[in-house]
Order: structure tokens, then sequence, then C-alpha cells
């Protein structure tokens, strides 16, 4: 009778972490052609337009998201703290959410907030790679859940590097509607840091770390294939979905 083979030990916290941001460097949207585009100021206002249209509907749905993670949660300090997600999305009395953010960027772009609202402009590929976002985080558990939210890890330098891009390369964008990005500079860094030590504390398995880094791997694909649909709709090929209502 062969032996079993014990399992692997279990990375230390430091290691765990070097993996998990060897995932961002590796996987993260930020090195996909269309953010390249964008960076160079390589867009046409349509296609910028476009993304704006489009990755709204990912902004739409994450305090949905962080809804569902409160709802596997059993521990108030956990849900106390991991609440300020939604009300930095959706916003409080006296303070403009990250969605109303939004949509003064599409605005401050020359779009209709109010189209943009109806969500018709969503490509069919943009609404399933999102609402795989929402899937994921439903259906695994609570520690790979919140570790499926550590993109928020490589969001800081993007954030303030887009800044930069848009109010450098595209002077017909409105630089009042930037104040999205200018939050998230804040509210990322703040949200990592508690997912990741949360994530780090939780997993204490080598299977459990894995796990883990295959849920944030993921989320970095979904991320990526959010731009896959715009990119393929609105740069090369620029083919359009069949009938889809958002064409016009």
């Amino acid at each position: 009778m062969s032996e079993s083979v014990p399992p692997a030990p279990p990375d230390s916290p430091e290691r765990f972490v070097a993996r998990m941001r060897a995932v961002g460097a590796a996987a993260y949207h930020d090195q996909h052609p269309f953010h390249l585009m964008m960076h160079q100021g390589r867009l046409t206002r349509r296609q910028l337009q476009a993304w704006i249209e489009n990755r709204f509907y990912y902004q739409w749905r994450i305090p949905k998201k962080d809804a569902i993670i409160l709802a596997k949660a059993n521990d108030p300090d956990f849900r106390r703290a991991w609440i300020s997600r939604i009300t930095d999305h959706d916003g409080a009395e006296g303070r403009e959410g990250g969605i109303r953010k939004w949509l003064r960027l599409a605005a401050a772009a020359g779009l209709d907030p109010n189209d943009v609202l109806s969500l018709r402009r969503v490509l069919p590929a943009a609404r399933f790679a999102v609402d795989a976002y929402i899937d994921l985080v439903a259906t695994r558990p609570l520690v790979e859940a919140v570790a499926s939210s550590l993109t928020e890890l490589f969001a800081p330098e993007l954030m303030a590097n887009r800044v930069m891009a848009l109010e450098r390369l595209y002077p017909w964008l409105d630089r009042a509607g930037l104040d999205y990005f200018r939050g998230r500079l804040v509210e990322a860094p703040r949200d990592a840091e508690f997912g990741l030590a949360y994530v780090v504390k939780h997993c204490t398995t080598r299977e459990s770390q894995d796990r883990a880094l295959a849920a944030l791997t993921t989320k970095c694909h979904i991320l990526w294939s959010l731009l896959d649909a715009i990119h393929f709709a609105y740069v090369t090929p620029g083919w359009m979905p069949p009938l889809w209502n958002g064409a016009s």
C-alpha cells in the first residue's frame, strides 16, 4: 500500500501576500490593450464613452456584491467594517457615493447620465463578466469572496495614473468628472488593508491559501474579460452584438 502524500505546508504570511501580489503583476487589467490605449491617449471620444457606459454596470453591481458578503458574515466587527463599502458606492446622508460620481463622469464625457443609468448601453459580454463576479461571491465561502475583492491591492497606482492620463490626454473631458477616481485613491487602500488582513488571518492551510489565490485570479480574469468585450465591440474588430438595443 502506498503511503499518502502529506499536504503541503502553508506559506508564511509574507510569502502568501507575495503570491497574491504576483497575481496582480501577471493578470491585473492595467496591462490590457484597451487600458494601455486609454493611458496613451489613443482612445476616441466614443471609445472612452463606451468604457464609461460599460464599466458603470460594474460600479452599479458592486454594492450588491458587498451585500452578499455581509450576508455571509457572522462576525459583527467584520460587518461593521465591510458595510462602509456599500455607503462608499451608494452614498449616505450628506455624502455623495461612487455611483453618483460615476454618473457625473458620464456627464463630463458628454453622455446622458440617465441613459447610462438605464444600462441599455451595456454590452452583453460585459454584463456576463460582471454577473460572473456576483456569482463567484455568492457561491464561494466568505474568505474566498473577500479574497476576490483584493484586486483593490493593485488599484491605487492605476487610479493615480488614470487621473493624470485623463486630465492630460483628453482635454475635452471635464475634470470635475474625475472625482470618483480621486476618492478611490483613499478608499481602495483602506479596503485592501482590511481585506488582506482578513484573508491572511483565515487562510491557515496551503489549500485555503491556494483557493483564495484562485478566487483572486478569477476576479482578475473577470475584469480583463470586461475590457475584452469593450475592445472587441469598439476597437477591433469592431463587431457589435446582434439584437442589442444599445448599438443605436
